[in-house]
């Protein structure tokens, strides 16, 4: 929801006074709709939700109606693109693209919400618009023709049960923004909370469901003829058919807002707006009033003193915790819905539009970021399987080449140079040639993430957005105690038996990046881990490196000793066996060593945002007593044990033997 001022840069949304209204009185999580003063006759489909089967019988025998739409849609689509095409022939002024984009913007203003919400989204996408296309598309945000205000006044008294000279203190005479649903009034309640009052637009459900319509027939059309396209594309309307159903339901988009703010908006600089559930029903919403900027005007974010890449991150984690932490996510995030306010904060705005991920789906976008960062296509070819992108029973080998070629250089790009759309772009001409399919949730996930990218180019073209998500989901990684997250870190830390080392030290690096790192949280999960069933993999590894370096060291000590003796008392020079030995220490303890690499790893911790040294003495009694830490002591001696024997057989016994005539040292080595 926005509202325009009479300055061209700046919109106003909500009022940032001194005394807000507390948070504590915001109203319950269900909004109970306002009975209408009228029966609703002039949209058959205004009461009830998304139901495809309802809309298909309504329009089964209206061909006339659907045909006469269909040529509504397509032929100005023809007629633009002709124009373009033909002025294209030669030299094309600025004065004639000025005047193409103009038309481009009426024509899908006219053809009303669906094709508003397309041209919205590639209003963010300064790196596939012309700057004059761009400028253009971004008034489809927020300065929409309005529809009468007699209508609009109608409707609030219909809504809430009287006229709104009764309803609220002031009104503007006036709407203050016009978007794709609606309009927006600025008010005052009669308490004396400033208000944006949002009214739906006439006709608006009868509309989008014939668009619907003909979009669905199409889409089973296109799936039942085109032998190329995998995908449910029926699903993909019906889901998109569902989320905007439901956007027209305000009553449904108050308590979205309610919801939103209670997992989201005890963030760092993230703010939403109150919605004041007495003033709220079907087609009206009554929410908190707040001025902000749009991300994209830099020129008056920056007189305010605003960082706007600061804000975009702000954003983009924001955009992970909804995505990957609750599954809870706006699935409309233009510029007109995310503002910049005078103190600073991301103001989120208009919650018509929201989806869900459900849990195996977050794990697997989790995962499926960790494999790509770590250049793990194998892992990444198998994430697909679990996000149902592939089917169980289709064979990966010819598909870890191609992901390979697509996501290789994927870290080493900025947004501008490799960003969503690109690789959107590489991944679909890989759906071509491999079965791949589309699920329905991943659309609005993909509409999320390529608007809220497009706004991050605008802002800066160097913004790595996988540079920035890295760091949380390294921290989930190594936080998150769920089994499904705890057996991907398994996998990425082993492979084929060996312990990836650099893996874990780039987890722990980039996990200390993040804003929220818990160490206390990680230490615990971590020691969780280590002792559970999962987790005797890496004990054994552990053991075996400590017995190791303690034998490297008994061995250093020794050999130090008797070097000093023969060197006090002149024995002679030190043997072959001896040096050799030494060598074998020496060896042991570069860089590379894998006990080194542990206490490269204990300082990376130590140096890490709050550590505590209490938070190990805390959790050392509670190791010292289980019986996991029994048997690693066990396998420690035993292997000091086993390399102690094994030294006596080779330096006393078969040194003894080779005396013997025909036989060499090296014959009883390789017996052994």
């Amino acid at each position: 929801m926005t509202q325009t001022t009479p300055s061209p840069r700046t919109v106003t949304v909500v009022d940032v006074e001194a005394t807000l209204p507390d948070r504590a009185a915001a109203p319950p999580t269900h909004l109970t709709p306002k009975p209408s003063r009228s029966p609703r006759k002039f949209d058959p489909f205004e009461d009830f939700a998304y139901d495809p089967d309802a809309i298909n019988a309504h329009y089964q025998g209206r061909w006339p109606q659907v045909i006469g739409r269909l040529f509504t849609i397509v032929w100005p689509f023809v007629t633009f693109l002709t124009g373009v095409w033909w002025h294209r022939r030669g030299t094309v002024s600025e004065a004639t693209q000025q005047r193409q984009a103009k038309r481009l913007r009426e024509l899908l203003t006219d053809l009303g919400p669906a094709y508003i919400k397309i041209g919205q989204a590639l209003s963010t996408r300064p790196d596939l618009v012309p700057p004059i296309y761009l400028d253009e598309l971004t008034r489809l945000q927020d300065q929409l023709p309005p529809f009468p205000n007699a209508v609009a006044f109608r409707y609030i008294e219909e809504e809430l049960g009287a006229p709104p000279a009764e309803v609220y203190a002031e009104l503007s005479p006036n709407p203050v923004a016009a978007a794709s649903l609606g309009q927006v009034y600025k008010g005052r309640l009669k308490t004396g909370e400033t208000v944006a009052v949002k009214v739906q637009r006439p006709g608006l459900a009868q509309r989008i469901a014939l668009d619907l319509y003909i979009l669905r027939r199409l889409a089973q059309w296109a799936t039942n003829n085109v032998s190329r396209i995998r995908s449910d594309l029926v699903a993909i309307m019906d889901e998109f058919g569902a989320r905007i159903f439901e956007e027209m339901d305000y009553t449904h988009e108050g308590e979205n807002a309610i919801r939103f703010a209670e997992l989201y908006g005890h963030l760092k600089d993230i703010y939403v707006p109150r919605i004041y559930g007495d003033y709220t029903a079907r087609r009206v919403l009554t929410m908190e009033w707040i001025d902000g900027t749009k991300l994209t005007q830099l020129d008056e974010l920056q007189r305010q003193n605003i960082d706007a890449t600061y804000l975009i991150d702000v954003g983009v984690q924001c955009s992970l915790r909804q995505l990957l932490e609750h599954g809870f996510f706006h699935a409309d995030p233009h510029p007109g819905n995310l503002l910049a306010t005078p103190d600073g904060k991301l103001a989120y705005l208009d919650f018509g539009m929201m989806s869900e991920v459900k849990p195996y789906q977050r794990y697997g976008l989790i995962e499926a970021v960790v494999h790509m960062v770590n250049r793990d296509f194998e892992g990444l070819a198998g994430d697909y399987v679990k996000l149902e992108f592939l089917t169980p029973d289709t064979d990966l080998t010819p598909i870890i080449p191609a992901l390979t070629e697509v996501f290789s250089n994927a870290l080493g790009a900025s947004v501008a140079e490799l960003n969503f759309k690109s690789i959107t772009d590489e991944f679909s001409a890989l759906m071509y040639e491999y079965p791949f399919r589309v699920p329905a949730y991943y659309a609005l996930i993909i509409r999320s993430l390529v608007t809220l990218e497009g706004i991050a180019i605008n802002v800066d073209p160097e913004f790595k957005v996988l540079s920035k998500a890295y760091p949380y989901v390294a921290k989930r990684l190594l936080t998150d105690s769920s089994p499904q997250l705890r057996d991907s870190l398994q996998d990425l830390l082993f492979k084929d038996g060996e312990f990836r080392w650099n893996r874990l030290e780039n987890l722990l690096r980039n996990a200390g990046d993040s804003d929220d790192y818990d160490m206390e949280r990680m230490v615990d999960q971590t020691v969780e881990f280590l002792f559970s069933e999962r987790g005797e993999f890496i004990r054994d590894r552990i053991a075996d490196e400590l017995a190791k370096e303690l034998d490297n060291l008994g061995q250093n000590m020794v050999q130090t000793v008797r070097q000093s003796v023969q060197s006090r008392f002149g024995w002679g020079a030190v043997d072959k066996n001896s040096a050799s030995s030494n060598m074998t220490v020496t060896a042991t303890t570069d860089d590379d060593s894998n006990f080194n690499r542990i206490l490269r790893i204990v300082e990376m911790l130590r140096q890490s945002k709050g550590f505590d040294a209490s938070l190990l003495a805390r959790q050392l009694p509670q190791v010292l007593v289980k019986s996991e830490t029994r048997d690693m002591g066990q396998r420690i001696v035993g292997n000091l044990t086993q390399r102690a024997a094994a030294r006596f057989i080779r330096d006393v016994l078969l040194a003894g033997s080779s005396s013997q005539p025909g036989i060499a040292p090296a014959a009883y080595s390789r017996s052994l």
